[in-house]
């Protein structure tokens, strides 16, 4: 690595020099470092505005899933079974799904012998568990934390490995030259530092983009409040969207953000909602189910289907997500889950379904309240709030409909290059899940991801960076466009935060779950109004919100083309499907909820397209096409040996 400074206008600006930056440090970013280093590619460094902040690491649930080739028991399973059921996903490119069911072993491993402690039985064998989406015994997980002790693992390696990690800086511009990667510019978060430091600047031949989903996008997420993404800066830059559409949306605590599935539903507690001020408590889903056997195992229900799923809205247990999104945005209440009361008067088990009946029974826990229940089945699942100040034996558990995974973003290939030269996207970042997706399948695409990306840049993308003198040549116009943005917005008075709550809740009322083409374009003509007047209408007083401006046009820029993209999916007749409900006034209503519920499911007309999307200059500009088959590869040992053997065949 090679340091030097430039000077662009008032501002001193380091800048380091090496092969590749890594943008993140989750766990798809650190083991991009990692594996890179392991290549042989060292000349590298990690760039992030918090190691210890962002999803990898601060999120989870009852049990979070790890999904791989299955490697136990006498249950058959194969690669190409594997790339099969991620493909039939939908709008999944079978090229990417091969690759990520051939490298789930070789990651996953890689992952055990860092310590990662997943379960194996005194055989050696890793026992694992049916998830959503997934036909084999195929999960795995090493309990609630699973993602964060993936990362402290990473963490670990990239420590040992002494690869340089640069903290307090967030992402601001991806420099280039024409369609290719020159470097990163970053804005100075470390505290104290003086306004002429305020930028930092790196020059690097190769980015890997691991920074995550566009959490900020969203007020009711179970994302962590330290993750935002930076998907904007990706399309400012070119960088082409892929099925921007297909989000996962589900029950999440607000305060701390964990999702409220499996035994948090399956012990059965009771939902209720209050006026803002928290008077008028209301038992809500009495009002809706028609007895007590129907409220008590769609309840239960919604812990096994807990992501919302449109397909499940009228028989299955996805319409409580609904009646939990009226109460917020039709009534403007707050909902809560109380563990501490039955949701019915002298409970009798009896009228559950056979599903939930039979499983309660099993589990010895047809007694007592929620909670009761809840600690005799999952009692880390108690601990887990008890630590973060919330004991669910005695107060209730605020909750909402909230954003929890994007299964689209940037669009990659089958080495996780996006279309700009250089520029590699791994983790939830890359798009490489469709309208459905297994349990615990995108923390196996960030392995995946991160290997592929730093098997190419070391075999393919080794070398130097442009000298310093071509680097200032070509990065000014661009640093100066950023530092210009930063001048303009300083006043005497503040908004930011202000614009960040209001865009930030109007894009979870009209376009998360329940989406509606009129909602959805009045909403884009705000956000288009305050992309195009951001410097006379955005303003802070304190130089310390300037990181909140930068966040605030990340999150503008990356509503603006998901919107767009919703938009372009009703007009081109898209109906509901997956996590998401489109009104349609020709369509069947659910009960006798509200007119806006109204909605066609999806016929799958569209599951072998994909939606690609592209920022420019004038708007947003669609290409539609077929996805790509899972390849039918020659697999005579002979000629594959060959070929491998030929240097850069593989590539």
């Amino acid at each position: 690595m090679r340091f030097c400074k430039i000077t662009v206008g008032d501002y001193e600006i380091p800048v380091y020099s090496c092969n590749t930056v890594i943008a993140g440090s989750g766990a798809a970013g650190l083991s991009a470092a990692v594996r890179l280093y392991d290549f042989g590619q060292k000349d590298i460094a990690i760039v992030t505005e918090d190691i210890s902040a962002g999803t990898s690491r601060n999120t989870g649930s009852d049990k979070q899933t790890y999904y791989k080739l299955s490697l136990e028991g006498s249950e058959p399973d194969s690669v190409r079974e594997m790339a099969e059921t991620l493909f039939e996903g939908q709008c999944v490119d079978g090229d990417i799904a091969l690759v990520e069911a051939a490298l789930s072993v070789q990651c996953f491993m890689k992952l055990v012998d860092m310590g990662v402690p997943f379960p194996v039985n005194r055989y050696g064998e890793f026992i694992g568990y049916k998830t959503d989406h997934d036909p084999r015994k195929r999960a795995t997980s090493a309990g609630p934390l699973t993602s964060r002790l993936m990362t402290e693992a990473l963490e670990r390696e990239v420590r040992e490995k002494n690869i340089p990690v640069f903290e307090h800086l967030l992402i601001v511009k991806i420099l280039k030259e024409n369609d290719k990667v020159a470097g990163l510019l970053c804005l100075n978060l470390t505290p104290g530092c003086d306004r002429e430091k305020m930028f930092t600047a790196f020059c690097c031949k190769n980015i890997v983009y691991a920074t995550g989903g566009p959490a900020g996008m969203y007020a009711h997420s179970v994302y962590p409040e330290s993750q935002h993404g930076a998907t904007g800066v990706a399309f400012l830059a070119g960088v082409r969207g892929k099925n921007l559409t297909e989000w996962q949306y589900g029950l999440s605590s607000v305060k701390p953000r964990w999702n409220v599935s499996g035994t948090y539903m399956q012990c059965l507690p009771c939902f209720f909602s209050t006026r803002q001020d928290g008077s008028d408590r209301k038992e809500f889903l009495r009002e809706y189910f028609k007895n007590d056997g129907e409220l008590l195992s769609k309840t239960f229900l919604k812990g096994y289907q807990w992501p919302f799923d449109v397909r499940k809205a009228r028989k299955g247990s996805s319409v409580i997500d609904i009646l939990v999104y009226i109460e917020l945005f039709l009534k403007n209440r707050r909902v809560f889950l109380d563990f501490t009361k039955n949701p019915v008067q002298n409970i009798d088990f009896s009228v559950l379904n056979d599903e939930a009946y039979n499983y309660l029974k099993k589990a010895g826990a047809l007694f007592g309240t929620p909670v009761e229940r809840l600690l005799h089945m999952n009692a880390p699942a108690v601990e887990f709030y008890k630590n973060h100040g919330i004991d669910l034996s005695k107060e209730p558990l605020e909750i909402a409909l909230c954003a929890q995974h994007n299964n689209g973003g940037l669009d990659v290939d089958i080495w996780w290059r996006t279309n700009i030269e250089g520029l590699f996207a791994v983790g939830e970042v890359a798009a490489t899940h469709g309208v459905y997706r297994p349990g615990g399948s995108a923390l196996n695409a960030g392995q995946v991801g991160a290997f592929r990306a730093a098997r190419f840049i070391a075999s393919k993308r080794t070398g130097d960076p442009a000298d310093i003198a071509s680097f200032e040549e070509i990065s000014r116009p661009q640093i100066e466009e950023i530092t210009g943005l930063a001048a303009k917005v300083f006043k005497n008075r503040s908004n930011v935060n202000e614009l960040l709550d209001y865009t930030r809740r109007r894009m979870s009322e009209v376009a998360a779950a329940v989406r509606d083409i009129h909602r959805i374009e009045e909403y884009i003509r705000y956000v288009a109004g305050l992309i195009e007047n951001f410097a006379e209408k955005v303003c802070i007083s304190d130089r310390r919100e300037l990181k909140d401006v930068f966040i605030l046009y990340d999150t503008l820029i990356s509503q603006y083309v998901y919107l767009n993209a919703m938009k372009d999916y009703i007009e081109r007749g898209g109906k509901s499907r997956g996590s998401a409900l489109y009104y349609d006034p020709d369509g069947e209503l659910i009960g006798n909820l509200p007119e806006m519920f109204r909605f066609k499911p999806d016929d799958q007309g569209m599951s072998n397209m994909v939606q690609e999307v592209t920022l420019t200059r004038t708007g947003v500009k669609f290409n539609w096409r077929p996805v790509r088959p899972i390849p039918a590869e020659d697999g005579f040992f002979e000629n594959i040996w060959r070929l491998f053997r030929e240097n850069g065949s593989v590539y």
